[in-house]
């Protein structure tokens, strides 16, 4: 019978000052110019907007939805070691904020990401040795994550959405792994990820050729789960968050644990996992509202407890 043990308590009950930014930026190595911006608006714990900005990377948090957008140096957004010190400095904000419920992740401009720049190329993720991925760190969020593919994701572009939980696209968007072509392969999960979505003979037909797949085709792949004008897709794509992070927080995060790491066990194996976790909801005090809200016939007050 598998073991597991769980706490109930929330991420934190914390949300960083300007001095925990800047010490979080230093200890990625960030240049004076590297240092983030942030700014607060509304009251108490339940601060209602915060945004925080660095050159490459913005945050934007409305309510329970935090908006995470690529900046790159120039218009293909490609990733580049600071951005990626930067992006790692992000994750933990985020993961220090426990009124996030859900994380959308975008690009500036037309593009969502074009990949890494050259000099950072066979640096796994941009990021530097022995540090975890840029596509590693998005996939270490435990709240649900949505890519907001506003445009073309070509390499480590197509590997940091494949590091999140949902796809909605640009209809005007493209899709490839190009690193073949360059002499490279995908170093940030490309291999692994993006066969356990689209299936073995089509992961393999775009990493070993370096194909170029459009909106359409990536929808019809599963690569994506939605297509909209590229005007509109950050917008749907956060109206999505929004729905669901009305749903009780403790219970989304066991769900996604148990898809992702059902992916790597046996059926019987996954079973157990979903059975125990199952279990655990039914003592959280959110599994309580959702029962009084039904029976009461209103809507539920989710508080992530």
């Amino acid at each position: 019978m598998m073991v597991i043990q769980r706490s109930l308590q929330g991420r934190g009950n914390r949300t960083p000052d300007p001095q925990h930014v800047m010490e979080s930026g230093s200890k990625t190595g960030m240049t004076e110019g590297g240092c983030a911006t942030i700014g607060e608006f509304g009251l108490g714990r339940h601060t209602h907007f915060r945004a925080m900005q660095f050159p490459h990377i913005s945050l934007e948090i409305d309510g329970p939805v935090a908006l995470l957008t690529l900046k790159g140096e120039d218009e293909s957004n490609r990733v580049t070691r600071a951005m990626g010190e930067e992006l790692a400095a992000t994750i933990e904000w985020i993961k220090d904020d426990e009124n996030v419920r859900v994380v959308v992740v975008t690009g500036e401009g037309s593009v969502f990401s074009g990949g890494t720049e050259e000099s950072v190329r066979g640096v796994r993720g941009g990021v530097g040795e022995g540090q975890p991925g840029a596509s590693e760190l998005i996939a270490s969020l435990a709240v649900p994550v949505t890519a907001a593919i506003n445009g073309n994701a070509h390499g480590l572009g197509l590997e940091l959405a494949l590091a999140c939980d949902l796809r909605v696209a640009s209809e005007e968007a493209t899709f490839s792994m190009d690193q073949i072509k360059y002499g490279m392969m995908p170093w940030d999960g490309g291999t692994q990820r993006l066969p356990r979505l689209v299936g073995r003979g089509r992961g393999a037909a775009m990493v070993l050729t370096g194909m170029e797949v459009d909106a359409a085709r990536a929808l019809e792949m599963g690569l994506v789960h939605g297509l909209f004008p590229r005007e509109s897709v950050v917008e749907e794509t956060v109206a999505l968050a929004q729905k669901i992070a009305k749903h009780a927080p403790v219970a989304l995060e066991y769900a996604k644990e148990t898809i992702n790491k059902g992916m790597d066990m046996t059926l019987d194996q996954g079973l157990r996992l979903e059975q125990d976790l199952t279990v655990i909801l039914q003592s959280t005090a959110d599994r309580a509202e959702g029962i009084r809200s039904f029976l009461e016939k209103r809507r539920p007050e989710f508080r992530g407890e």
